[in-house]
């Protein structure tokens, strides 16, 4: 081969490389961020720490979590919105962010402006209240709350999260009126209840701690059966109120990551799902694997999204046109 046909050769070899898209080039290079919607310490934040482990030894690089809690779960999902579409910002996608466009003024559509990566879990919720409280049973807080309409005190991680619009459902279904009282995470929440400033919480499981030290009692459960670690308490179903709730969530990328990056972002945390430390930390909280690819997140997003308008509108929450 000629000298100048060498050259040319070379170059256009390397010009080639130069105008590859980032997905086919070594992904990731560097540390990955993990922004999840809830507080240090929950079962959240547990849970998805070990997720991230088990991900990080799998692409070779940390994947660091970053807990920002508030405005309902959605502050991670907003984090996607400026961030470059390259696979180096992920987020917690909580159930909660499908609602606030039906609540709120957002400029972005939680559907199209995410790419979504894989569901991975979901929750197990209950209402509990401390041992000392004179509610033994769902039915005398029902009591109770008819006889004292606004008086009854729940907190919750959050308005319009699961834990708060599913009480206000059932509420209204037991033709209750009920205090809520919102917080950043179960952890804070906890510490409310047991120090003496609520009567009630509706919660995932990160109660499950402080029910088997004898300090709170489950007066229901939400999901299709009962909770093996509480077979004591009842679901909604049992109760008469016709309401299962988990609560789905996942992992989302920027709108436009590269096909190449979402694909090796989810085969790593598929992985990290069917782990030793995962499955333990879900178990702890009584919380089960729910896995879903790409493509099915994204389908569960659009129904989700048009399933909360429906619940939205029915608790007359909507925003004011």
């Amino acid at each position: 081969m000629h000298r100048r046909q060498l050259i040319a050769l070379t170059c256009a070899t390397l010009c080639t490389a130069w105008a590859l898209p980032a997905s086919a080039q070594a992904f990731p290079n560097k540390p990955i961020k993990l922004v999840i919607a809830f507080p240090a310490g929950g079962p959240t934040d547990i849970t998805m720490r070990a997720l991230a482990e088990g991900a990080s030894k799998v692409l070779g690089q940390p994947v660091i979590v970053d807990n920002k809690p508030g405005a309902g779960g959605s502050l991670p999902a907003q984090a996607l919105q400026s961030a470059p579409a390259d696979g180096y910002t992920l987020a917690q996608i909580p159930q909660s962010i499908f609602r606030l466009p039906y609540t709120t003024k957002m400029t972005w559509d939680p559907v199209k402006d995410i790419s979504y990566v894989i569901n991975v879990t979901g929750y197990a919720f209950g209402v509990v209240v401390p041992t000392a409280s004179p509610f033994k049973s769902w039915a005398d807080f029902v009591a109770y709350a008819k006889a004292n309409p606004g008086k009854l005190s729940y907190g919750s991680t959050g308005n319009l999260t699961s834990p708060h619009l599913t009480m206000e459902h059932v509420a209204q279904k037991a033709d209750i009126k009920l205090l809520h009282v919102p917080y950043k995470g179960s952890a804070d929440l906890m510490q409310a209840l047991l120090g003496g400033h609520l009567m009630a919480a509706s919660d995932s499981t990160g109660f499950a701690p402080q029910v088997e030290a004898g300090k709170l009692r489950v007066l229901n459960t939400w999901g299709d059966k009962r909770l093996a670690k509480f077979s004591d308490a009842p679901t909604l179903k049992e109760l008469g109120y016709d309401i299962v709730q988990n609560s789905p969530f996942g992992i989302g990328a920027p709108k436009n990551t590269p096909e190449a990056v979402v694909k090796r972002l989810h085969d790593a945390f598929k992985t990290a799902m069917e782990q030793p430390a995962y499955v333990d930390a879900l178990h702890r909280y009584d919380m089960v694997p729910i896995y879903m690819s790409s493509a099915q997140y994204r389908q569960f997003a659009q129904d989700t999204f048009a399933r909360e308008k429906t619940l939205i509108e029915q608790l007359g929450l909507s925003k004011p046109q």
